[in-house]
């Protein structure tokens, strides 16, 4: 998520493709969201567990005992819920599924070793439950965040050797039992999208979590097509098997990621109608120099970067919310955050999809070139500017801030300060 945001505005594709504008569907052709429409702003944070990040601490796989690492990350999670209660926070984007692992007991995908060390292992205790049962106490809500495609974060020799390691556990990882699946992009080790069978599994865990626990959403993030410049996704043989019936490989690659949504929105309708099902794409859809219905921006969008019609499945009714990640402020010309957001609240009105802004807390307090912004008065002026023109939106339902570790850090005290003041009860 923060990755992708930070290349945004480098990596522009230099020709437009061939497929413009995307049509707005037909009355006929949409459909209601799945959720009942929520009357709650939503003041909410993503909580991320990828390579421990925010949560469970670095320090509880170092000590002695297994007693010891269960009670040290739940008091580190009960203390987090306490927080954020205090700052107002009434929803957390939950990461359940940071990589080609899960925070559940999973009889699809291994335990993730960020629990313990060790893909695999059993932790003790089942963290997904834990903090529905923490949250709930506290009346927070809590989406589980996926991200869908992403089996490692890396490519190293040593994590080959900790994947290969899965193959006597059930289940292993999927790196061992779909090993024809996997490829490489991004330096990472993803899942190749245009497989029609890896649609299927990423659909499968969905609904083994949201028919096994009382999540209130399900959240996707922006890695669909999650590729580098130096690091491209080699799909060619799938495109050639696949592909055929498409005037481009970026229109069969579109194609693929609205089956996966199509797929997931499906399912939890059919299953647990009262999920609310959101994606948190990069903040640009489509440039209006490309497409007339883009917005007035300059950087590198979801449509043309990582092959996702976002805006169609706002139109098509697929998504209870959308939560574009806005992380510039309103003084950065190519992408200034009042732009997107009123472009956003446009595409949002005349639908039933609710909007939900993410801010960059990452970059609140923190100096830079070219959004120096962020930095005067601890971020507090930019801050205070983008929750008015949230709140002042009537298409506008409600903020996320990325993400709960920066609520510690020491630049953002300011910043802190005033959202308690703003937010807290």
């Amino acid at each position: 998520m923060l990755i992708t945001a930070a290349l945004l505005l480098t990596s522009c594709t230099s020709t437009p493709p061939t497929s413009l504008v995307t049509p707005l569907p037909t009355t006929g052709q949409r459909s209601q969201p799945l959720s009942p429409s929520s009357p709650t702003t939503v003041r909410g944070i993503w909580l991320t567990t990828v390579s421990r990040l925010d949560w469970p601490p670095v320090s509880s796989i170092e000590v002695s005992s297994s007693a010891l690492r269960i009670r040290q990350q739940q008091d580190a999670l009960k203390t987090k819920l306490d927080n954020l209660q205090q700052l107002g926070i009434n929803t957390v984007f939950f990461q359940v599924k940071p990589d080609g692992t899960a925070l559940w007991p999973s009889k699809i995908l291994p335990w993730s070793d960020v629990l313990t060390g060790t893909i695999g292992a059993d932790p003790g205790y089942d963290p997904l439950q834990f903090m529905l049962d923490e949250a709930h106490q506290r009346g927070m809500k809590v989406h589980a965040w996926f991200n869908p495609y992403r089996v490692s974060t890396n490519i190293s020799a040593s994590t080959i050797a900790k994947l290969n390691r899965t193959s006597s556990l059930r289940p292993a990882s999927v790196f061992v039992e779909h090993r024809d699946w996997i490829r490489t992009a991004g330096n990472r080790f993803v899942l190749d999208p245009g497989i029609p069978e890896v649609r299927d599994w990423i659909t499968a865990i969905v609904s083994e979590v949201i028919t096994r626990y009382p999540v209130d959403g399900v959240q996707f993030d922006d890695y669909f097509y999650a590729e580098s410049s130096d690091s491209r996704l080699n799909d060619q043989n799938t495109f050639t098997r696949y592909g055929q019936h498409f005037a481009s490989k970026a229109d069969w690659r579109r194609n693929n990621t609205q089956q996966l949504i199509e797929q997931v929105s499906r399912t939890i309708r059919q299953q647990r109608p009262g999920v609310e099902f959101g994606i948190s794409p990069v903040g640009v859809w489509r440039n209006r120099s490309f497409d007339p219905a883009g917005s007035d921006t300059r950087g590198a969008a979801a449509y043309d970067e990582s092959y996702a019609d976002t805006r169609r499945w706002v139109q098509q009714g697929l998504l209870d919310y959308i939560a574009p990640q806005l992380y510039w402020p309103f003084s950065r010309s190519a992408a200034r955050y009042d732009v997107l957001a009123n472009w956003w609240a446009n595409v949002v009105k005349p639908t039933r999809t609710r909007l939900y802004i993410g801010v960059a807390l990452y970059k609140v307090g923190e100096p830079s070139k070219n959004e120096p912004d962020w930095a005067i008065e601890g971020g507090v002026p930019e801050l205070k500017k983008q929750l008015d023109l949230n709140d002042s939106n009537p298409n506008i339902n409600g903020t996320i801030l990325f993400r709960e570790g920066y609520l510690s850090q020491p630049q953002t005290g300011s910043a802190v300060s005033y959202l308690r003041n703003r937010w807290g009860k």
